[in-house]
């Protein structure tokens, strides 16, 4: 399999560099180490007698947020060292930044081609190397299993359409799968999809969701809160509603896709007409989209505002776009009620509902959820997000939570404890990796 994989492998990948190098150059910060994905990783100092070192791999942002906690625990053990890879401009950024002061050397996930991955094994030499989620490479599971050193998926799950991938290749995910040591699995749903394609069952563990987790930090005061929607124009008595005394309500787009951003404008629209004062924040998931954004809307007559000209706007905006990069967290605190992007059609998948939940917001999104089917599920067995079939039940489960304040309470108050309820994934994966430390 390995050998029509390497075969394979170099004319696929110079088929897919003109897309793939397109995405890098929009997204910025591609030339940053670059030569890392070529397997050029700075090497780390000398291992140390009786400590382990882990390569630990976080393909993007949401991957390098969630193993943050993890990352903290292990800064406190004295048998072990990590060395922090990850795929996008993005996330290598965020790495650096966050965890530099907690890792012994933070990189770039080599390509997965056989002399970039050998060289980047090489300079590492790491002796637990674990990746995040369902991230699989062909070629780092071989270099990790000629050298005999073991392989954990953690925070592991399966989406429907990877599900479905795998199960058309039966025999080669198993080969593939069996290549891992363990699996740490996200819910149970996930553990078995894994087993169902071959993981042996007695290395499959249920440890629960890394993202649960994730500390948000600033949690911002009340005052905070209320000086940061000024600063940023959205808290003002903008005199389009009957009740212009009243503090406005903020409805926060998360991670929208292409079509998305319309239909929440459609929501602002009738809102305003039912005299409800309401503000739009938009935190689209890609923020170079920001001229498509623009151009829909200089088709209405609201005031706007992106984030990426200047953080203040110079007047008060009914829609304030932020299109920047890192701070979903932090502009999410600002809202009241949360549209969850990527979840009407044509998109399927959905973003994650994890940070708005945490932040006992009231949620909202469309049908098309199959990458956090599980958290959904909990989400709205606690009461705390509704799922709309369609754009239209979208519209009109946003608009009668934003004319609803009790209803808003309670699935704040649902959120809060659905959070509190799921934490704790990172102690057991801890407890789980250690046997694998140097005594």
């Amino acid at each position: 399999m390995m050998l029509f994989y390497r075969l394979l492998f170099l004319p696929a990948l110079l088929f897919m560099l003109p897309y793939y190098g397109w995405r890098m150059i929009r997204r910025g910060g591609y030339r940053h180490d670059f030569h890392h994905r070529f397997g050029l990783i700075d090497r780390p100092p000398p291992k140390r007698p009786g400590v382990t070192r882990i390569w630990i791999q976080a393909v993007s942002v949401g991957e390098i947020k969630a193993i943050g906690p993890l990352l903290n625990h292990l800064d406190g053990q004295k048998d072990a060292e990590v060395v922090l890879t990850t795929t996008t401009s993005t996330g290598y950024k965020i790495a650096r930044e966050t965890y530099g002061r907690l890792v012994l050397k933070t990189g770039i996930f080599p390509v997965d081609f056989f002399p970039f991955s050998r060289s980047a094994w090489r300079r590492i030499d790491p002796d637990l190397a674990i990746l995040m989620e369902g991230e699989l490479w062909p070629e780092h599971l071989t270099q990790a299993n000629k050298r005999g050193v073991p392989v954990v998926l953690i925070n592991a799950r399966l989406s429907d359409r990877s599900f479905r991938r795998y199960g058309k290749f039966p025999r080669t995910a198993r080969r593939l799968l069996g290549q891992l040591s363990a699996v740490y699995a996200s819910s149970e749903m996930d553990a078995g999809r894994f087993c169902q394609l071959g993981v042996d069952r007695e290395t499959t563990i249920v440890t629960g969701n890394l993202k649960f987790d994730v500390k948000i930090d600033p949690i911002l005061t009340e005052r905070e809160r209320e000086v940061f929607r000024q600063d940023i124009g959205l808290e003002s008595g903008m005199k389009e509603t009957r009740s212009p005394a009243r503090p406005p309500l903020i409805l926060l787009g998360s991670s929208t896709w292409p079509g998305e951003e319309a239909m929440l404008i459609e929501v602002l629209e009738e809102a305003l007409q039912r005299g409800v004062n309401l503000r739009l924040l938009l935190v689209p998931r890609h923020a170079e989209r920001r001229g498509e954004i623009a151009a829909l809307l200089q088709k209405q007559s609201r005031h706007w505002h992106l984030r990426s000209h200047g953080t203040r706007p110079p007047q008060p905006v009914r829609i304030y776009v932020g299109d920047t990069t890192g701070e979903l967290a932090l502009l999410s605190q600002l809202a009241d009620v949360a549209f969850i992007g990527k979840s009407l059609p044509p998109h399927v998948g959905g973003q994650t509902p994890i940070e708005a939940g945490a932040l006992g917001l009231p949620i909202v999104y469309g049908p098309n959820m199959s990458n956090f089917r599980q958290v959904c599920q909990s989400l709205e067995h606690a009461g705390a997000a509704q799922r709309a079939v369609d754009a239209a039940d979208t519209k009109s489960r946003l608009l009668g939570l934003l004319t609803d304040a009790h209803q808003r309470k309670q699935m704040t108050e649902a959120a809060k404890q659905w959070h509190q309820d799921n934490q704790g994934a990172t102690d057991r994966t801890l407890e789980r990796l250690e046997r694998y430390f140097k005594l």
